[in-house]
């Protein structure tokens, strides 16, 4: 079986949506993991994130184009990848009150404050977050 193969396998098995590069290290070499995981992106069955950082990816019916499989859509990535990676954040804004239930208004945008010392930036569709400017654009 090829590490691709087996790398398919773990994630049909997974009930996860973001997978780091570290997930399949225990399968093979650090660039085999990465060739098979860029072929898999290339085929569309994952969608890259951020360095090192991968989600299972489906086709929209509507448009075609790849999408996050998470039923959250990319708020829901974006924060599992932070969970994932265990970095502080916090909800902030229209997100915040809503989750509490201090208003009823469904927020347009994911807002979110991050740890300090977190750098890296994530992209999933139009939604990006950057450690730099702290904040998700939905």
């Amino acid at each position: 079986m090829t590490t691709k193969a087996r790398i398919q396998s773990r994630l049909k098995r997974s009930k996860c949506y973001v997978f780091t590069r570290d997930d399949f290290k225990d399968l093979a070499g650090y660039d085999q993991i990465g060739r098979a995981l860029h072929e898999l992106v290339k085929e569309g069955l994952l969608l890259k994130v951020g360095y090192g950082v991968y989600t299972k990816a489906r086709k929209n019916i509507i448009t075609g184009m790849l999408m996050p499989a998470a039923p959250g859509g990319s708020a829901a990535v974006v924060i599992e990848a932070l969970e994932l990676l265990k970095v502080d954040y916090c909800l902030v804004g229209a997100t915040s009150a809503y989750n509490s239930a201090k208003s009823k208004q469904t927020p347009i945008s994911l807002d979110v404050k991050v740890s300090s010392r977190f750098k890296r930036s994530f992209s999933v569709g139009n939604s990006q977050l950057n450690g730099r400017s702290k904040k998700a654009i939905q």
